[in-house]
Protein backbone atom coordinates (compact mmCIF):
# COMPACT_ATOMS: atom_id res chain seq x y z
CA UNK A 1 0.00 0.00 0.00
CA UNK A 2 1.16 3.53 -0.80
CA UNK A 3 0.27 6.58 1.26
CA UNK A 4 0.16 9.92 -0.54
CA UNK A 5 -0.27 13.54 0.46
CA UNK A 6 0.55 16.96 -0.87
CA UNK A 7 3.28 18.93 0.91
CA UNK A 8 4.68 22.40 0.33
CA UNK A 9 7.30 21.18 -2.13
CA UNK A 10 5.03 18.87 -4.10
CA UNK A 11 3.46 15.42 -3.83
CA UNK A 12 4.73 12.84 -1.36
CA UNK A 13 4.24 9.11 -1.93
CA UNK A 14 5.38 6.72 0.79
CA UNK A 15 5.39 2.94 1.16
CA UNK A 16 3.26 1.66 4.00
CA UNK A 17 5.92 0.72 6.54
CA UNK A 18 9.63 0.65 7.46
CA UNK A 19 12.30 2.95 6.08
CA UNK A 20 13.17 3.29 2.40
CA UNK A 21 15.55 5.07 0.05
CA UNK A 22 14.34 8.51 -0.99
CA UNK A 23 13.74 9.62 -4.58
CA UNK A 24 13.03 13.13 -5.83
CA UNK A 25 10.93 12.87 -8.97
CA UNK A 26 11.08 15.85 -11.36
CA UNK A 27 8.14 16.36 -13.68
CA UNK A 28 8.22 17.19 -17.37
CA UNK A 29 7.31 20.57 -18.86
CA UNK A 30 3.61 20.05 -18.11
CA UNK A 31 4.17 20.25 -14.38
CA UNK A 32 2.99 18.12 -11.48
CA UNK A 33 0.33 16.39 -13.55
CA UNK A 34 -1.68 13.27 -12.79
CA UNK A 35 0.93 11.35 -14.78
CA UNK A 36 3.77 12.68 -12.61
CA UNK A 37 1.85 11.80 -9.47
CA UNK A 38 1.20 8.31 -10.85
CA UNK A 39 4.91 7.82 -11.53
CA UNK A 40 5.63 8.82 -7.93
CA UNK A 41 3.12 6.25 -6.67
CA UNK A 42 4.67 3.57 -8.88
CA UNK A 43 8.12 4.24 -7.46
CA UNK A 44 6.70 4.18 -3.95
CA UNK A 45 5.09 0.83 -4.71
CA UNK A 46 8.55 -0.38 -5.68
CA UNK A 47 9.87 0.54 -2.23
CA UNK A 48 10.98 4.19 -2.37
CA UNK A 49 9.94 7.27 -0.42
CA UNK A 50 9.16 9.66 -3.28
CA UNK A 51 8.73 13.41 -3.42
CA UNK A 52 7.44 14.61 -6.78
CA UNK A 53 8.68 18.18 -6.59
CA UNK A 54 6.52 20.94 -8.05
CA UNK A 55 8.83 23.36 -9.85
CA UNK A 56 5.91 25.65 -10.64
CA UNK A 57 4.45 25.98 -7.16
CA UNK A 58 5.40 29.65 -6.74
CA UNK A 59 3.96 30.73 -10.10
CA UNK A 60 0.66 32.59 -10.14
CA UNK A 61 -0.30 31.14 -13.51
CA UNK A 62 1.04 28.29 -15.64
CA UNK A 63 -0.11 28.67 -19.22
CA UNK A 64 2.10 26.74 -21.62
CA UNK A 65 1.36 27.48 -25.25
CA UNK A 66 4.84 26.70 -26.58
CA UNK A 67 6.72 24.08 -24.51
CA UNK A 68 10.10 24.99 -25.98
CA UNK A 69 9.70 28.71 -25.32
CA UNK A 70 8.43 27.94 -21.82
CA UNK A 71 11.46 25.80 -20.95
CA UNK A 72 13.84 28.36 -22.42
CA UNK A 73 12.30 30.99 -20.14
CA UNK A 74 12.78 29.03 -16.92
CA UNK A 75 15.65 29.73 -14.54
CA UNK A 76 17.86 26.65 -14.22
CA UNK A 77 19.53 27.92 -11.02
CA UNK A 78 16.14 28.40 -9.37
CA UNK A 79 14.93 24.98 -10.50
CA UNK A 80 18.06 23.34 -9.11
CA UNK A 81 17.56 25.17 -5.83
CA UNK A 82 14.12 23.57 -5.68
CA UNK A 83 15.63 20.16 -6.41
CA UNK A 84 18.17 20.71 -3.62
CA UNK A 85 15.36 21.67 -1.24
CA UNK A 86 13.53 18.47 -2.20
CA UNK A 87 16.65 16.36 -1.61
CA UNK A 88 17.16 17.97 1.79
CA UNK A 89 13.49 17.49 2.68
CA UNK A 90 13.54 13.77 1.90
CA UNK A 91 16.86 13.21 3.65
CA UNK A 92 15.36 14.68 6.83
CA UNK A 93 12.29 12.44 6.87
CA UNK A 94 12.15 9.50 9.30
CA UNK A 95 10.92 7.31 6.43
CA UNK A 96 14.35 7.56 4.73
CA UNK A 97 16.51 7.14 7.82
CA UNK A 98 19.66 5.17 7.08
CA UNK A 99 19.23 5.28 3.29
CA UNK A 100 20.34 7.54 0.46
CA UNK A 101 18.37 9.94 -1.72
CA UNK A 102 18.35 9.90 -5.50
CA UNK A 103 16.67 11.79 -8.32
CA UNK A 104 14.62 10.70 -11.34
CA UNK A 105 13.29 13.04 -14.03
CA UNK A 106 11.50 13.02 -17.36
CA UNK A 107 12.09 15.32 -20.36
CA UNK A 108 12.64 18.75 -18.75
CA UNK A 109 12.80 16.89 -15.45
CA UNK A 110 15.38 14.53 -16.97
CA UNK A 111 17.46 17.57 -17.85
CA UNK A 112 17.29 18.80 -14.27
CA UNK A 113 18.00 15.32 -12.91
CA UNK A 114 21.19 15.20 -14.96
CA UNK A 115 22.16 18.72 -13.93
CA UNK A 116 21.47 17.85 -10.30
CA UNK A 117 23.92 14.96 -10.53
CA UNK A 118 26.69 17.50 -11.12
CA UNK A 119 25.31 20.24 -8.91
CA UNK A 120 23.26 19.16 -5.90
CA UNK A 121 24.56 17.98 -2.55
CA UNK A 122 23.52 14.75 -0.91
CA UNK A 123 22.51 12.76 -3.98
CA UNK A 124 23.32 9.09 -4.19
CA UNK A 125 22.06 8.37 -7.74
CA UNK A 126 20.45 10.08 -10.73
CA UNK A 127 18.28 8.49 -13.43
CA UNK A 128 17.34 11.00 -16.17
CA UNK A 129 14.83 9.94 -18.83
CA UNK A 130 15.20 11.63 -22.22
CA UNK A 131 16.57 14.79 -20.66
CA UNK A 132 17.41 17.78 -22.83
CA UNK A 133 21.16 18.10 -23.24
CA UNK A 134 22.33 21.16 -25.14
CA UNK A 135 21.56 24.76 -25.99
CA UNK A 136 22.93 24.37 -29.51
CA UNK A 137 20.53 21.68 -30.74
CA UNK A 138 17.04 20.45 -30.05
CA UNK A 139 14.18 22.15 -28.29
CA UNK A 140 16.32 24.40 -26.08
CA UNK A 141 18.02 26.05 -29.03
CA UNK A 142 17.09 29.66 -29.76
CA UNK A 143 18.74 31.53 -32.62
CA UNK A 144 18.36 34.75 -30.64
CA UNK A 145 20.30 33.21 -27.77
CA UNK A 146 19.32 32.38 -24.20
CA UNK A 147 19.33 34.56 -21.11
CA UNK A 148 22.65 33.66 -19.41
CA UNK A 149 21.21 34.42 -15.99
CA UNK A 150 18.56 31.75 -16.54
CA UNK A 151 20.61 29.34 -18.66
CA UNK A 152 24.22 29.81 -17.49
CA UNK A 153 25.33 26.32 -18.55
CA UNK A 154 24.05 23.70 -20.94
CA UNK A 155 23.14 20.40 -19.28
CA UNK A 156 26.07 18.68 -20.99
CA UNK A 157 28.45 21.09 -19.29
CA UNK A 158 27.28 20.14 -15.80
CA UNK A 159 28.52 16.55 -15.97
CA UNK A 160 32.19 17.54 -15.78
CA UNK A 161 32.19 16.82 -12.05
CA UNK A 162 29.51 14.26 -11.26
CA UNK A 163 28.62 13.88 -7.62
CA UNK A 164 26.75 10.58 -7.96
CA UNK A 165 26.24 7.61 -10.31
CA UNK A 166 24.07 8.23 -13.39
CA UNK A 167 21.84 5.97 -15.47
CA UNK A 168 20.34 7.86 -18.43
CA UNK A 169 17.75 6.75 -20.99
CA UNK A 170 17.10 7.98 -24.53
CA UNK A 171 15.48 6.92 -27.77
CA UNK A 172 17.49 7.26 -30.95
CA UNK A 173 14.55 8.92 -32.73
CA UNK A 174 13.89 11.59 -30.12
CA UNK A 175 12.79 14.72 -31.96
CA UNK A 176 13.82 16.96 -29.07
CA UNK A 177 17.16 15.38 -28.13
CA UNK A 178 19.36 14.74 -31.18
CA UNK A 179 21.36 11.52 -31.12
CA UNK A 180 24.51 13.60 -31.61
CA UNK A 181 23.86 15.18 -28.20
CA UNK A 182 23.42 11.76 -26.64
CA UNK A 183 26.75 10.66 -28.10
CA UNK A 184 28.33 13.83 -26.73
CA UNK A 185 26.96 12.91 -23.30
CA UNK A 186 28.50 9.45 -23.56
CA UNK A 187 31.87 10.97 -24.42
CA UNK A 188 31.72 13.41 -21.51
CA UNK A 189 30.83 10.63 -19.08
CA UNK A 190 33.85 8.54 -20.05
CA UNK A 191 36.55 8.65 -17.43
CA UNK A 192 34.34 10.14 -14.75
CA UNK A 193 35.05 9.04 -11.20
CA UNK A 194 31.37 8.18 -10.76
CA UNK A 195 29.89 5.22 -12.64
CA UNK A 196 27.65 6.28 -15.51
CA UNK A 197 25.67 4.47 -18.19
CA UNK A 198 23.63 5.74 -21.14
CA UNK A 199 20.94 3.43 -22.55
CA UNK A 200 19.70 4.22 -26.06
CA UNK A 201 16.66 2.36 -27.38
CA UNK A 202 16.60 1.95 -31.18
CA UNK A 203 13.54 3.13 -33.06
CA UNK A 204 12.17 4.96 -30.01
CA UNK A 205 11.20 8.62 -29.72
CA UNK A 206 10.59 11.07 -26.91
CA UNK A 207 8.44 10.41 -23.81
CA UNK A 208 8.38 6.64 -24.31
CA UNK A 209 7.51 6.04 -20.63
CA UNK A 210 4.42 8.26 -20.77
CA UNK A 211 1.50 5.83 -20.95
CA UNK A 212 -0.98 8.71 -21.21
CA UNK A 213 0.35 9.42 -24.71
CA UNK A 214 -0.41 6.56 -27.12
CA UNK A 215 1.62 8.30 -29.82
CA UNK A 216 4.78 8.15 -27.72
CA UNK A 217 4.39 5.27 -25.26
CA UNK A 218 6.52 2.20 -25.91
CA UNK A 219 5.55 -0.43 -23.31
CA UNK A 220 8.47 -2.82 -23.82
CA UNK A 221 11.13 -0.13 -23.59
CA UNK A 222 9.29 1.57 -20.73
CA UNK A 223 9.18 -1.69 -18.76
CA UNK A 224 12.86 -2.37 -19.41
CA UNK A 225 13.91 1.15 -18.40
CA UNK A 226 11.76 1.09 -15.27
CA UNK A 227 13.22 -2.23 -14.15
CA UNK A 228 16.74 -0.98 -14.74
CA UNK A 229 15.98 2.18 -12.80
CA UNK A 230 14.58 0.35 -9.78
CA UNK A 231 17.62 -1.94 -9.68
CA UNK A 232 19.98 1.05 -10.09
CA UNK A 233 18.34 3.02 -7.29
CA UNK A 234 18.33 0.01 -4.98
CA UNK A 235 22.01 -0.60 -5.68
CA UNK A 236 23.12 2.91 -4.87
CA UNK A 237 20.60 4.13 -2.30
CA UNK A 238 19.55 1.17 -0.16
CA UNK A 239 21.77 0.71 2.87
Amino acid sequence: MVNTRDVELGHLALPDADTHPGVVLIHDVWGLSDHARDLARRLAADGFAVLAVNLYRRMDEVKIENPGAWMRSLSDPEALEDVQAAVDFLAAQPETAGHGVGVVGFCMGGMYALMAAGTCRGLGAAAPFYGLLSHEHGILHDEAGLDPSKKPRAPLETVAALRCPVLAFFGDRDEFVPLSDVRALEERLEGQAQPAEVVVYPGVGHAFVNDTRPDAYRPDEAKDAWGRTVAFLNEHLRR
